[in-house]
């Protein structure tokens, strides 16, 4: 039946295929694509000079094109002052800590670019100590800087941006040890260094997502680019 169905095609587009060739541009390609109960022809074809694609429905010459991506983002709705007054103030600390996050990334992955240059462990260790002395020297003060909310926040967008808790990167690049003391500490003012980032189960992650989100399609952030590990 498909065979059948290709032959039909074939027959029935050449006489389509002459017409373009003189009334639409010389056709370069041609695709036969098997549907349920039709052949779908796909073409490309060149006119002043541009390669156009095409399709053949119903003898008639279709032309289409693949845009760009567009993410749609859903307004927010409030059903109260009080909502809208909480999430400007959401909105207002997530761009805030937002670029925090971005150097912890970026710095995460330049970490990691330069210990697999590295062979000896002498050397990795001496890497990682500048590591650390960067974690300290940055987020240490930070912590204590921002605000409850806005230090969890934080927490949460390293999360996003380098798939790892606050603790674990403690952990794994200082000690475990250390990472339970800052854990300690930062619960004092009510801030978790374990917490995960998940905006497909919990509602305020879902919504610094949105916020995220809109703030890049409107140019008031740049989302990060991962650069570790490097691709193929």
């Amino acid at each position: 039946m498909i065979a059948r169905l290709l032959l039909i095609a074939c027959l029935l587009s050449t006489s389509v295929f002459a017409q373009l060739d003189t009334a639409e541009g010389k056709v370069i390609e041609v695709d036969y694509i098997p549907t349920y109960n039709d052949t779908l022809v796909v073409f490309k074809y060149v006119k002043n000079g541009e390669i156009r694609t095409a399709t053949i429905i119903e003898g008639d010459t279709v032309r289409w094109m693949v845009l760009d991506e567009v993410l749609l983002i859903d307004k927010p709705t409030f059903d109260s002052d009080e909502a809208r007054r909480r999430y400007f103030i959401l909105k207002r600390k997530v761009m805030h800590v937002y670029p925090y996050a971005v150097l912890a990334g970026n710095r995460l992955d330049s970490l990691n670019l330069r210990l697999d240059t590295l062979s000896d462990d002498d050397d990795k260790d001496d890497y990682i100590e500048e590591y650390n002395d960067f974690l300290r020297e940055r987020f240490e003060p930070e912590l204590r800087k921002l605000t409850r909310s806005e230090g969890q926040i934080l927490c949460k967008l390293i999360y996003r941006e380098t798939g790892m808790s606050v603790y674990d990167l403690i952990s794994d690049y200082r000690s475990g040890w250390t990472a339970f003391w800052w854990n300690v500490n930062a619960n004092w003012y009510d801030i978790s260094l374990k917490q995960p980032y998940l905006p497909e189960e919990d509602d305020e992650d879902q919504l610094i997502e949105q916020i995220l989100q809109r703030a890049f399609q409107q140019g008031l952030l740049q989302e990060r680019v991962p650069f570790y590990p490097p691709s193929e």
